[in-house]
């Protein structure tokens, strides 16, 4: 079966006034910019797209100051032929999502600038996902980060049958799947405010989750009916997908995974539990 043709949103923004720290290091107006294994993130994350076969256009979404650093990058990629286009971004990630999709209902597969270890594999299961679901979220298990790196996530969500983390890699088939993005509009900042998770969600599946009374899947699957779309995850065997660089420790671990890749003798990184 032909690959499902496809169009990229990459989220590439950084939060408005605040200046990133690897940015700063690397003496760069974004995060994006900042090199890795020789090429700046971003460049990893687009070789990776643009070597892919089915893909009808790739939106770049940040901020409108940081767009023209960032375009000059890109143009390489053009040169292959690749429509390559920017988005203004938003503060909300729904709305800077919602604006990439230029109002067409799908499909989209979103990531991130920073998912430098993102694959071909990872993000064809992803695209084969959206022929039966409407949206896709693509997660691993802690079992599997950890064989890859025991530091490369800290963050996990515990359900009955395992501790995920999520990939930022996403799949929206049509417009259900766009509705149910919104979820992440009310859930932005879970902690801060919970009850943004509690209308997101709904308070039944909340306590089903938080006891870990319901697998993962069957959770999403809860969620989704709440939009009215069928909501599927990927569970990835590659647990490496689910470490992208956010900080200097998984900027490391990142940079010895990606340097394995590319032939490069970058040694494991020994990182304490609490640095």
């Amino acid at each position: 079966m032909d690959p499902l043709p496809v169009t990229v949103i990459v989220l590439a923004a950084q939060r408005t006034g605040v200046v990133n720290p690897l940015a700063a290091r690397a003496g760069v107006s974004h995060k994006c910019l900042a090199p890795i294994c020789e090429r700046p993130l971003i460049e990893h994350v687009m070789e990776a797209l643009t070597t892919l076969p089915a893909i009808r256009e790739i939106r770049v979404v940040l901020e409108p100051e940081g767009q023209a650093e960032v375009d000059t990058v890109l143009e390489q990629f053009r040169s292959r032929g690749m429509p390559i286009t920017l988005v203004d971004s938003n503060p909300n990630i729904v709305e800077s999502v919602l604006a990439a999709t230029k109002g067409e209902d799908g499909p989209f597969v979103v990531t991130t600038a920073d998912n430098v270890l993102l694959t071909h594999d990872g993000f064809e299961q992803v695209r084969e996902a959206m022929r039966e679901a409407d949206g896709v979220i693509g997660v691993t298990t802690r079992e599997r980060v950890w064989a890859v790196h025991r530091q490369g996530q800290r963050g996990f969500y515990d359900f009955k049958d395992a501790g995920y983390a999520n990939c930022n890699l996403y799949g929206l088939a049509n417009r259900k799947g766009l509705n149910a993005a919104e979820i992440f509009r009310e859930g932005g900042q879970f902690q801060a405010n919970p009850g943004r998770l509690l209308r997101a969600v709904g308070l039944f599946n909340i306590l089903l989750m938080r006891f870990g009374l319901v697998t993962f899947p069957n959770g999403l699957r809860r969620v989704g009916k709440r939009f009215g779309a069928k909501l599927e995850p990927v569970i990835f065997e590659d647990g490496a997908l689910a470490i992208d660089v956010d900080n200097e420790r998984t900027y490391a671990i990142c940079e010895w995974v990606l340097g394995q890749r590319l032939g490069m003798d970058i040694p494991k990184p020994e990182i304490a539990p609490d640095a």
